[in-house]
């Protein structure tokens, strides 16, 4: 693993600004951007769009994703949405579960996860079991806890999205092996910035919605469907995922047959111009960094932040609970102010879950970005 120096060039963002909020939303490579224009250019000049257009940028987006996080190209998908991706294991699962079946999820997880699972439990009378926030911040334990014969289904962020806490998914996969349980992963949080095997994990399905993390456009998210589950259903029923579709004299001669692996499970429309060559400079780019490389800088530029969040009579979590990306940090009980406002009069960006105060810094920060932050952490809490 080597310390990245700060990538700003790479960026636009301006010198005044301190921006430490991509578990929010990150900001846009300068690529990225670039070759989003292009695509817009392309729409105004449909003349040059060619029928291998419709397919290019998908399959590359698939190569990129299986160098980066293991996993086979063909059981990755192309969704415009986490959501979209966890209601298509959903839909999938509720062919497979029964009422004597238990669903187990987070407390205060993302509503994205939990809603779909909503719909399992109304078409066949599935329970879901919550796993309760543990005081001593240790969510592995607690969610080990209640593995039982009954648990058929686990549904779980890779790290807590409201402050970063670390979840062993070794540990959970052991675990859902010895029951016979489904894995569902949202990894959203997580993936981009910290290291992540598909071949260790094995999720049953994994989404990530791609704007925060992986740099990506909006509008964009990935869906991994291991092989057990890809002669399934889809969700939607679009041409461009059956194996005729790159014949477009011939689309009418209806096919019944889908494309390989994951693509089924695809939305329609998927190749848009505007989002997907986007999606693909961030992922080339990540993959120049390289994922370890990212997730140490990241813990080396939170570690400094820490010891100053210390300082200031900050709530932290054990290190051995917390992810290296992002930190949750409990505010002072004496402050009764609003922290996320004050700190965007001074121009730096962070986020605020329940008590936690959210610091989710990327490689565009550098040291005046770090040093502006604990002066005006120590102004507004000191």
């Amino acid at each position: 693993m080597d310390l990245l120096p700060t990538q700003r060039h790479l960026f636009d963002i301006p010198d005044g600004i301190a921006y430490f909020n991509c578990a929010y939303y990150s900001p846009l490579l300068v690529e990225s951007a670039r070759r989003l224009h292009a695509g817009v250019d392309t729409k105004r000049h449909p003349w040059q769009i060619t029928i291998n257009d419709f397919f290019s940028d998908a399959e590359r987006i698939r190569e990129l994703a299986a160098s980066l996080f293991g996993g086979d190209a063909d059981g990755y998908a192309v969704t415009p949405s986490a959501s979209y991706g966890l209601s298509t294991a959903a839909r999938i699962l509720e062919t497979a579960l029964t009422k004597a079946d238990h669903i187990l999820v987070m407390e205060d997880e993302f509503p994205s996860v939990i809603f779909p699972l909503h719909r399992i439990t109304e078409q066949t009378g599935t329970e879901i079991i919550t796993v309760t926030t543990p005081q001593n911040g240790d969510w592995t334990a607690a969610i080990l806890q209640q593995f039982n014969a009954q648990i058929k289904v686990v549904a779980l962020s890779t790290c807590h999205w409201t402050n970063g806490a670390l979840i062993d998914l070794l540990q959970i996969r052991h675990a859902c092996d010895e029951v016979g349980a489904i894995l569902i992963l949202d990894a959203t949080q997580s993936l981009g910035a910290m290291p992540f095997s598909m071949e260790e994990i094995r999720p049953d399905f994994l989404v990530a919605a791609a704007y925060k993390w992986l740099l990506c456009p909006y509008g964009f998210s990935l869906l991994y469907v291991a092989e057990k589950w890809r002669n399934e259903r889809p969700l939607e029923e679009t041409w461009i995922a059956r194996e005729n579709a790159m014949d477009f004299g011939n689309l009418a001669n209806y096919s019944d047959v889908y494309m390989a692996g994951a693509r089924r499970f695809e939305v329609g429309e998927k190749c848009v111009p505007t989002i997907l060559p986007g999606a693909v400079a961030a992922l080339e780019q990540i993959q120049s960094w390289g994922v370890k490389n990212i997730s140490g800088t990241l813990q080396h530029l939170n570690e400094d932040i820490q010891n100053h969040l210390l300082g200031l009579g900050f709530k932290l979590r054990n290190t051995a609970f917390q992810s290296p990306h992002m930190i949750g940090a409990i505010v002072p009980d004496n402050y009764k102010g609003d922290a996320v406002k004050e700190l965007i009069g001074r121009q730096i960006y962070i986020s605020q879950r329940g008590r936690s105060l959210r610091f989710a810094p990327h490689l565009h920060i550098n040291i005046q970005d770090i040093d502006r932050l604990k002066f005006e952490l120590t102004e507004v809490f000191g």
